[in-house]
């Protein structure tokens, strides 16, 4: 079969560290086409749509002060609708509220000694928040490297509140509940959500992906194209059809990556499950996570009280993560039965009517963890991914990012520049 020039670099995935080095690339003035295997673009951040509910696939955030979402992407034009700045608390002795006292001074008297901590453990959190929002990012890049376990201890933050606060409220960020997330990691995501705003887009998390896909040229992404393999000269599709580049870019998760690169080093995984529920009223009439103590969720949240599109009109959404994405008999009825508990509320008549899988929802980052790697696999063959830098939105973006820049710097030495 004869090669089909193609393109200068194909991308192998449409998530956003694909898009974002698409848009890169077709910015230095290469011709770059996205082959991605779904029916849109976004990867692991998909909005589904069904009976007039928003389901994200996993519960997923916005954060306002990732510098490429910023740089990338025009935030108002998200609706964003944000999260209180805090998270409740659900414990055996009722609920606690842990607020950011710069911002709702009036939700933070739980911060008062002896309520959520003592004293002691009070001037630690407010010393370990008050470095990591003023240090700048190179210092804490450059910091000593360990689990946040031990981080926490070595910033006197004792054992009751690291129970109460942050092993229930991180388990749902790094998706693990033993605190063996590099301390690096831990500590630049503390020092994004002390700075920034967390929020959901009004039309679900997969309006960021869709419009860094708007920007870039027409007819740049190509839907419903699987990848089977790479070639000498490109790539293989599913279809049989063999589509030539000078550069591959593979910007697929750990697994894809590894299947179309033998011999990636590729991460464990950690994943999740998280269950919609529809409830005739709000059990929490506050766009506010609550974590809880007992760990036997991940995290709630009323996601129509963030956002009312997730919902129609005369119903709340209620969207509830757990650990692990093995479906189990059985888990949705304890999951019901412990949202009873954590919201007060009889859960009896609330419909079951999502549940999303992600298998591969963050990269497992325990230390030595490298904040950044190259993207280079081999010559003209590159990845890129989340898997290859931090998980997150920001770490996929500035992955995609370097793949652009790693491609345009390969061509240049070759004496083949962008346009």
């Amino acid at each position: 079969m004869a090669l089909a020039r193609a393109a200068d670099v194909l991308v192998v995935g449409a998530g956003v560290a694909g898009l974002v080095c698409a848009q890169d690339l077709a910015a230095a003035g290469l011709d770059v086409q996205v082959l991605e295997a779904s029916d849109a673009v976004g990867g692991r951040m998909r909005t589904d749509v069904r009976d007039g509910f928003r389901f994200d696939r996993g519960f997923q955030v916005v954060n306002t002060s990732y510098p490429q979402l910023r740089r990338r992407v025009r935030l108002p034009d998200l609706w964003p609708r944000p999260f209180t700045p805090g998270v409740l608390l659900h414990t055996p002795h009722g609920r606690l509220r842990f607020a950011d006292p710069t911002r709702v001074p009036r939700l933070a008297t739980d911060l008062l000694p002896g309520r959520l901590a003592s004293l002691r453990d009070l001037s630690a959190l407010v010393m370990l928040c008050g470095r990591d929002m003023l240090l700048p990012p190179r210092v804490i890049k450059r910091a000593a490297e360990r689990t946040t376990r031990t981080a926490l201890a070595d910033a006197a933050i004792g054992e009751d509140l690291v129970e109460t606060l942050f092993r229930p409220f991180l388990s749902g960020v790094f998706l693990e509940s033993e605190l063996e997330t590099s301390s690096r990691f831990f500590h630049l995501v503390w020092r994004s959500m002390l700075r920034g705003t967390l929020c959901l887009p009004a039309r679900g998390v997969a309006a960021v992906p869709e419009q860094l896909a708007d920007g870039l040229p027409e007819g740049t992404v190509r839907l419903g194209t699987p990848v089977e393999r790479l070639t000498d000269d490109g790539v293989l599709t599913s279809y049989g059809d063999e589509i030539a580049a000078a550069a591959v870019v593979v910007a697929a998760g750990p697994a894809a990556a590894g299947a179309l690169l033998p011999g990636l080093e590729v991460p464990p995984t950690r994943s999740v499950t998280t269950y919609y529920h529809a409830a005739p009223v709000s059990p929490l009439a506050e766009p506010t996570l609550i974590t809880d103590t007992a760990r036997r969720v991940l995290n709630t949240v009323v996601i129509s009280e963030v956002s009312p599109t997730y919902a129609p009109r005369g119903r709340a959404l209620v969207s509830t993560s757990v650990l692990g994405a093995d479906e189990r008999p059985g888990q949705e009825a304890e999951v019901r039965a412990a949202l009873a508990d954590i919201y007060e509320a009889d859960t009896a008549g609330w419909e079951p009517v999502a549940v999303q899988r992600v298998a591969e929802a963050l990269p497992a980052m325990p230390p030595p963890w490298p904040l950044s790697r190259t993207t280079r696999f081999s010559p003209g063959r590159y990845v890129c991914g989340d898997h290859r830098a931090t998980g997150s939105v920001q770490g996929a973006m500035a992955s995609g990012a370097r793949a652009a820049r790693e491609v345009l710097a390969d061509r240049a030495a070759s004496g083949h520049p962008g346009r």
